[in-house]
């Protein structure tokens, strides 16, 4: 998988996502935002890289029972 590492790119893409969103990002915001978004992908990349048996599963999620009448709901 590509990863898009240029940080003008990235500053681009930040700014295009907070226009869409509505957020109001000055440039100090922004840079913020990609610095953090570049972190994110590299240790997404860093992940990928991992070679994982057929037999690695992931865990199942945790679905809570529903609670039955005069169960509190907390």
């Amino acid at each position: 998988m590509s990863h898009v590492t240029d940080p003008d790119q990235i500053q681009t893409y930040v700014r295009a996502s907070a226009a869409v969103l509505g957020l109001p990002l000055d440039d100090e915001q922004v840079l913020r935002v990609a610095a953090h978004l570049q972190r994110t992908a590299a240790m997404a990349a860093m992940l990928e890289a991992v070679e994982l048996p057929p037999e690695a599963e992931p865990a199942q999620i945790y679905v809570p029972l529903p609670h039955g009448p005069g169960e509190p709901s907390t």
